[in-house]
């Protein structure tokens, strides 16, 4: 008689991690594989529209040369969208993190203001967030109606009050782009053991130190998983400087091969940025599992 087949625990989720992504693989084998396999072939080449469509001829790195040397619009762009992620991200990071403690806590109408702190990111995207930014919906208005920057201007240094400005101006945006994090930082915090907060008041710690000591140190996991999904959201977004040049590149000037070169070279730098954050919260991750072991 046979035996029925068995599968190990790790082999069970080995099996569940394949299912789950299995939908995206899919998806990504039949919609992206192919588009960017022809925008990397593009570039690599200069193309010309004829009657019988594009004539591709190669071009080698030339385009990628152009970028850094000849373009006088690709860098501004892309130094103002670094710009944009330093200051936006641990805003929003820090945002969506003290949220998510207000949220967890039991009061009335908590679920109303869930779905309030959520709504920006199905109402505000798109060709409505669009919208919005050209009709100043993003900014404070309370700035310019009371010249707030040069009343402060004769306390506080110029090289800090107008970063400081800029990213109190940039509050809205803030609270628009949290929804998604702010629950992630909710199943996170809904996941943390009861009982450590309740030997922790045994042992008389107080909020701070539990914050610091218990709650912290698990949900830093999702706060990896909040970072990357800011930095990736911020670079791709609709307002995003690099994409909107791109666009123009491709799509006012005809120039596919060109844009496809700046779209690979924004790519790298993406994921460079994505590699040195996974590498400052593994070191991090490390060093805390080094401490505890002492």
């Amino acid at each position: 008689m046979k035996k029925p087949f068995k599968i190990s625990m790790r082999g069970r989720h080995i099996l569940e991690g394949y299912s789950f992504i299995s939908i995206w693989v899919v998806g990504f084998l039949l919609f992206l594989a192919v588009p960017l396999g022809r925008s990397l072939y593009f570039a690599f080449h200069r193309l010309e529209i004829t009657a019988n469509g594009l004539k591709a001829s190669p071009n080698g790195f030339q385009f990628f040369r152009d970028a850094f040397t000849v373009d006088v619009g690709f860098t501004p762009a892309l130094i103002h969208t670094m710009t944009n992620l330093v200051l936006h991200v641990p805003l929003i990071l820090v945002f969506a993190m003290f949220s998510a403690l207000l949220l967890n806590r039991p009061f009335v109408g908590r679920l109303a203001f869930r779905s309030i702190f959520f709504l920006p990111v199905i109402i505000a995207s798109g060709t409505v967030l669009q919208k919005l930014l050209d009709q100043g919906a993003a900014t404070l208005p309370i700035f310019l109606q009371y010249d707030v920057a040069n009343k402060l201007n004769d306390y506080v240094p110029t090289a800090v009050l107008l970063p400081l400005l800029s990213m109190m101006d940039s509050l809205t945006l803030v609270i628009w782009d949290s929804g998604v994090q702010i629950l992630i930082f909710l199943a996170a915090l809904q996941s943390v053991p009861v009982s450590l907060y309740e030997a922790a008041d045994m042992d008389g710690a107080t909020p701070w130190e539990k914050f610091w000591k218990i709650t912290l140190p698990i949900i830093t996991p999702m706060i990896l998983v909040n970072t990357l999904f800011s930095i990736v959201n911020s670079f791709t977004e609709i307002r995003n400087s690099v994409m909107q040049y791109i666009q123009m590149i491709a799509f006012e000037k005809n120039n596919y091969g060109y844009a496809s070169a700046l779209g690979w070279i924004y790519f790298v730098i993406i994921f460079l940025i994505i590699l040195i954050v996974l590498y400052i919260f593994r070191n991090a991750g490390s060093n805390n599992y080094n401490r505890e072991e002492r």
